[in-house]
């Protein structure tokens, strides 16, 4: 069974920071063409957040890139979203996903965790 898990979510000060972790079990991370983080907000469409590809190159969305970095620990088969500067806006549920994954091209979610920045 495959099963995404992120933790590191909480209650944070603007300005301050977070780093968000996903564990993966049942399947590798090295499985998937891209992991990405994404966040959503009630009533609202699930947006990229960061994504790394199984080669390392990291894509992020213009409204974290300077701020945010994701990386991935294949030993480890985590992939992390380090968040600084946080801001207000960053207030969402974020989401890892393993996209397009070996062999059949399946997509995979966690469960998501809040991440809310009080200003």
């Amino acid at each position: 069974q495959v099963q995404l898990v992120e933790s590191g979510g909480g209650l944070v000060q603007a300005g301050g920071s977070l780093r968000l972790s996903c564990a993966a079990s049942g399947i590798s991370i090295f499985s998937a063409n891209t992991m990405g983080w994404y966040r959503q907000a009630p009533g609202n469409q699930r947006e990229l957040v960061a994504s790394i590809t199984r080669s390392g190159n990291a894509n992020y969305a213009d409204s974290v890139r300077g701020r945010f970095t994701i990386s991935r620990d294949n030993a480890k088969n985590t992939v992390y979203l380090q968040m600084n500067s946080l801001k207000p806006e960053d207030t969402d549920v974020y989401f890892c996903k393993a996209g397009s994954t070996i062999p059949f091209g399946r997509d995979y979610w966690g469960q998501g965790t809040q991440v809310t920045v009080s200003s």
